[in-house]
């Protein structure tokens, strides 16, 4: 574990010395999650977010471009559940009030700092929570989206209206999304600000086996196509309990980071 911690460490030493990232606000002591991507970063990331565009939208007759508000009406993410249930269980310790993610502790019980008991976990919801307007009250509510889904499908119905698209066909964007992680760490992977490239694919009910296949092929040449070696992208077939509640079917495309397997594609 030390010489993967080692590892990291040159990683974001040698991004910050080459331009690639620097921690955000650092000159006012920084802010935890948050990363400014510099000149040969912002470069690659352009590239990458340029060459995916380019396989799934452009050179597709059966994709459209969408870029949805950031913010959107509090109804859309109470109607889809966020407001509810996008949460994480929090747990603090009674010692050093230190916070941490229940379900990424090796020891629920004992902080991973300084060894104090830790108290019972709670569910922290995980949106950024603002108001719209000069006047703050529940009517003004508003959130920083936590994922680009929905503004999507809230624009489903104007597609359909404006460009009249059959079926099969598919939206697509890129853009922020925010997440109020209880402990964001491991460089950028889990951080408070982020962007996320996603479509959402619709099909005939009877047809969507064989577009699911077709889609994890997509994901295979695309990330063999980015520089990552195929033996470290792995599939995780995600359970019937763990699924979420509109899935019939999920594949979690895993990655051989120097911290861990982690989710790099769902």
């Amino acid at each position: 574990m030390a010489k993967e911690e080692t590892k990291m460490e040159k990683i974001i030493s040698l991004c910050k010395r080459r331009g690639f990232i620097f921690q955000g606000s650092e000159v006012y002591g920084g802010l935890s999650g948050t990363w400014d991507f510099a000149h040969y970063g912002l470069l690659l990331k352009n590239n990458i977010k340029n060459l995916w565009w380019k396989r799934f939208v452009k050179d597709r007759s059966d994709m459209y471009g969408v870029d949805a508000a950031i913010l959107m009406n509090q109804n859309v993410w109470k109607a889809s559940g966020h407001v509810s249930g996008f949460s994480d269980p929090l747990v603090e310790c009674k010692k050093c009030k230190h916070r941490f993610r229940a379900d990424q502790l090796e020891d629920p019980k004992k902080c991973p700092d300084c060894g104090g008991q830790l108290g019972e976990a709670r569910q922290f919801n995980m949106m950024f929570k603002t108001n719209a307007g000069p006047i703050e009250g529940d009517e003004s509510v508003t959130y920083l989206r936590p994922e680009t889904a929905q503004g999507m499908f809230v624009n489903f119905k104007n597609v359909l209206d404006s460009i009249h698209p059959s079926l099969p066909f598919g939206l697509a964007q890129i853009g922020k999304a925010f997440r109020n992680e209880i402990a964001p760490r491991d460089f950028i992977f889990r951080s408070r600000e982020f962007e996320q490239m996603e479509i959402e694919y619709f099909v005939k009910p009877d047809s969507w086996k064989t577009t699911f296949e077709d889609f994890v092929k997509e994901i295979h040449s695309f990330t063999k196509d980015i520089g990552l070696d195929n033996k470290h992208v792995h599939e995780l077939e995600v359970a019937d309990g763990d699924r979420a509640h509109y899935s019939k079917r999920t594949i979690d495309f895993e990655f051989d980071f120097p911290f861990g397997k982690k989710e790099l594609y769902g």
